[in-house]
């Protein structure tokens, strides 16, 4: 590595921990003033510098008299509350689906027909009862379904017809599903996925999650595919390995360099995304502060520039940081 790139390396990683630290300490750095406080003496106002007698508006105010400073730094938590969750919990989904179907493909994961009804008939149960998710029996609910799983999965087993092993075609569900998820624009298909749930920082981080393991479940199962034909797995499988702790302990460490690669880069996809639903109000509630939320001001005063410059600068240094840490060469 030349001596610009690790400089630029060690700028970005500064960059994304100076980030991180802000985001766990905003709520006790001594602000001068909080997220919700209206100045009405300084509507749309341009940075001012501050005063021993009295606190000013470092990089101005909002149309509606708050901090543009305060804004961001709290909207700095909200990007990484969002990013980071969705973020693994795409690589989660990813990384096990894709594994599963790289591995397994079509025909080597064998499951008893009894489980395979009783999965059947909890997803009809989940999908019915769907509506009561969001009552006031939402813990019966979430109680009721692996309840009723194997129960009924216990009662099929006894049938002589349904213990019979079939093969999961994993390799061509998965396919179905990227073909599914791809066919939509993401941007497209997060609006749809937020307009019909209650804005919420959890319901936030499912959404862009659910938008976002279709790479990483590609990735993955290339690579698996692709390892699971060198010599030492057929010397693992024959010395009795199971197939499960062949996959764990041997297959997935060596499949996964591609994700490490991809990771940075999804998190700035989805910071950007985040940002563009803040800016269109969509995703978030309205009283949580965002990079996006606060761009949107500008619409309400074209002339304010510091709405621009600022979080575009925050947006750009932080999508710039994590690209180089993605293109850092790896051992």
């Amino acid at each position: 590595m030349t001596r610009a790139r690790r400089w630029g390396a060690g700028l970005a990683l500064t960059w994304l921990l100076l980030l991180l630290a802000v985001a766990l300490t905003v709520p006790y750095l001594p602000l001068a003033f909080s997220p919700d406080t209206v100045d009405l003496t300084n509507i749309a106002m341009p940075p001012q510098v501050s005063q021993f007698s009295h606190p000013g508006h470092l990089l101005g105010t909002d149309p509606y008299g708050r901090d543009v400073l305060t804004a961001l730094l709290y909207g700095t938590r909200t990007a990484l509350l969002v990013s980071l969750p969705a973020a693994l919990l795409a690589a989660l989904a990813g990384i096990s689906s894709g594994s599963s179907a790289g591995f397994w493909g079509n025909s080597g994961l064998r499951v008893k027909t009894g489980w395979l009804v009783a999965a059947g008939a909890a997803v009809l149960f989940t999908l019915a009862a769907l509506p009561c998710y969001w009552g006031s029996y939402r813990m019966l609910y979430l109680l009721a379904i692996p309840t009723g799983f194997f129960m009924v999965g216990g009662i099929l087993l006894q049938v002589k017809r349904l213990s019979a092993p079939v093969p999961i075609p994993l390799d061509s569900l998965l396919q179905a599903c990227i073909t599914l998820v791809s066919s939509i624009p993401r941007l497209v298909l997060v609006l749809a996925l937020a307009a019909v749930v209650e804005p919420s920082l959890p319901t936030l981080v499912l959404v862009l999650a659910l938008s976002s393991w279709v790479g990483t479940a590609r990735l993955v199962r290339a690579e698996v595919a692709r390892v699971r034909q060198l010599p030492y797995l057929e010397a693992a499988r024959a010395a009795g390995i199971p197939e499960l702790r062949l996959l764990v302990r041997h297959v997935l460490p060596n499949a996964l360099r591609p994700v490490k690669t991809s990771f940075p880069l999804s998190i700035a996809g989805l910071i950007g995304l985040e940002t563009t639903l803040s800016f269109l109000g969509v995703g978030l509630p309205p009283e949580v502060p965002s990079w996006g939320r606060t761009l949107a001001l500008v619409r309400l005063t074209p002339t304010a520039w510091w709405l621009v410059v600022f979080p575009v600068l925050l947006i750009l240094l932080t999508t710039l940081a994590l690209q180089q840490l993605a293109s850092r060469p790896r051992g």
